[in-house]
């Protein structure tokens, strides 16, 4: 076992700094937003320009890593990292924060996908879960210790920015030193979006509107901070109550989707959503801990849907069929990452801050709605296989604290034909 972990750890670590850059990245930026006086939708119209980045890569950095390998497209991917929030310092202007941001979010998805891809090739079936854990561990410690590195600056200023450019650059040396071996050569994989409507409809509508939920928070979850006079550090704290409950509460909802239909649990998580959205919106003005509390409740739900999308999806389909299936729902997640700020934006401003809650609750019911609408459309589908189990991914999947990584589904588009991923291995 320690073996193992000595070869990764190098990449761990890398990982490690990357997450701690991002999470200061996604905080930053909404709190320069607000500091500079931009509208809610002008936030809604660069974080577009984050999601289109986000789900080109998820197309083209394989091809990439074919070409070049993984080191090299990972050192590039960090460099754009680091240009792009540097650049965001330098020429504080939304429109070419709109390029700039769509250059990171290429660069952070096309590195989420090297690095998932990397470790399931170091990881064995003996300590697949352990090191697992660790990495979701490390991604979520890093973006939450990142967050928390706003209040020790000025985001009205470069600092931040330069920081945060340093601390991406000083996430390339221990992979860049590493003397372990590089990764197997990836295969490519196809998309068919209707064809994976036509098998499970739920999970395709069930991933926009997971990718819209999430997509809203993470670009707007700062601005609404902002917005309703938190510090800086009370900011930080919401954004990680959200997180941590996330995290807690994958490993339950899985366990439960595992033991009954996955519709069901949709209309649970939707049912939470829905409410949890609704009394945040009433509770602006009340105490910080009281804010905290209800942000890890939207956070248990908010997150792992994806996930339960993915499994349903899953559970469908024959072994040769993974590939094809992530890479359509990362699709339909990043559309829905588009949709989502651009559809709250405006909403926001027209209404206040609360209103981010009150379109999140909307989406958790047309959520958890379509998943009651189809559970008595066609029964519980017994599968062509046997039901696949539910793991928990990454808990930063995209934009903003461009965070849970459904992106860890996408990863298996760099693994050989014959290799399962571990969310979505079949049991023996």
């Amino acid at each position: 076992m320690l073996a193992s972990l000595a070869s990764v750890f190098s990449l761990m670590l890398s990982t490690l700094l990357m997450m701690v850059a991002f999470g200061l990245q996604s905080y930053v930026i909404p709190v320069r937003s607000v500091a500079e006086s931009w509208s809610t939708l002008t936030v809604s119209i660069f974080a577009t320009g984050y999601t289109l980045g986000f789900t080109l890569s998820c197309i083209v950095t394989p091809k990439f890593v074919l070409r070049v390998g993984h080191v090299r497209v990972f050192t590039a991917l960090i460099t754009l990292l680091s240009i792009a929030i540097l650049m965001c310092g330098l020429v504080v202007d939304w429109r070419a924060w709109i390029a700039f941001r769509a250059i990171s979010g290429f660069a952070i998805s096309g590195s989420y996908l090297v690095i998932e891809s990397w470790l399931n090739e170091r990881v064995t079936n003996a300590n697949r879960g352990l090191l697992f854990s660790l990495y979701l561990i490390t991604t979520m410690v890093g973006t939450i210790g990142g967050q928390y590195l706003v209040p020790l600056g000025d985001p009205t200023n470069t600092s931040l920015f330069i920081l945060c450019g340093v601390l991406f650059s000083l996430a390339l040396l221990p992979t860049a030193l590493s003397s372990s071996p590089m990764p197997a050569p990836p295969t490519q994989a196809k998309f068919d979006i209707p064809g994976l409507f036509r098998r499970s409809p739920v999970a395709v509508v069930g991933g926009v509107l997971a990718g819209a939920l999430s997509g809203a928070w993470l670009n707007l979850g700062g601005v609404f901070t902002q917005r309703i006079g938190l510090s800086t550090a009370e900011g930080a704290t919401l954004l990680a109550s959200l997180l941590t409950g996330s995290a807690l509460s994958q490993i339950p909802i899985g366990r439960a989707s595992d033991r009954m239909d996955r519709r069901i649990v949709m209309v649970g998580c939707g049912i939470v959503g829905v409410i949890s959205c609704l009394v945040m919106s009433v509770s602006i003005g009340s105490s910080p801990a009281t804010l905290y509390l209800v942000a890890a409740c939207i956070g248990s739900v908010l997150f792992p849907i994806y996930a339960l999308n993915v499994s349903h999806a899953n559970d469908l389909a024959r072994p040769n069929e993974y590939v094809e299936i992530s890479s359509g729902l990362m699709i339909t997640y990043g559309i829905g990452t588009i949709v989502g700020p651009l559809i709250v934006g405006p909403v926001m401003d027209r209404f206040g801050p609360a209103a981010l809650f009150v379109v999140l609750a909307v989406y958790f019911a047309l959520y958890g709605g379509y998943a009651a609408w189809r559970i008595l459309r066609r029964e519980q589908h017994q599968g062509l296989v046997a039901k696949t189990d539910f793991q928990a991914t990454t808990v930063l999947p995209t934009p903003g604290p461009d965070v849970t990584s459904p992106i860890a589904q996408q990863a298996d588009m760099l693994i050989s034909d014959d290799t399962v991923p571990i969310w979505e291995r079949q049991p023996e």
